[in-house]
């Protein structure tokens, strides 16, 4: 699935766009979770391909992702970054999106247009 169709799946704003070659980039996983510990330690196949699916709006989620090189992140909730933490994301490079659904509402849109979840 396409980022770009991910956004538009979600009705999802965005709120930092680095790299826009990532938005016809084609996602084939998801993972969501607000503990980042678990993002660390399930998402270990095709980190590349993988959307990370998040409530938890802080600099230890962008840390989380740099770890495991994931590019795309979605915020649930309407949340969004504070300024200082935003500008950390920009330079970071990575694509955030935020979505007025809740998480089961968001792994529930994506699932049904096709986005897996992860494997082990």
């Amino acid at each position: 699935m396409l980022a770009k169709d991910i956004a538009e799946t979600l009705d999802a704003e965005p709120i930092s766009i680095w790299n826009q070659h990532l938005l016809t980039k084609d996602y084939s996983r998801a993972f969501a979770s607000d503990l980042m510990s678990d993002a660390l330690a399930m998402i270990q196949n095709s980190p590349e391909s993988t959307v990370l699916i998040t409530g938890l709006c802080n600099a230890q989620v962008l840390r989380t992702a740099e770890m495991l090189d994931l590019e795309l992140i979605v915020f649930v909730r309407g949340k969004r970054l504070n300024d200082d933490t935003l500008q950390i994301a920009r330079e970071m490079g990575f694509n955030i999106f935020t979505t007025k659904h809740t998480m089961y509402e968001t792994c529930g849109l994506l699932y049904a247009k096709g986005l897996k979840g992860i494997t082990q």
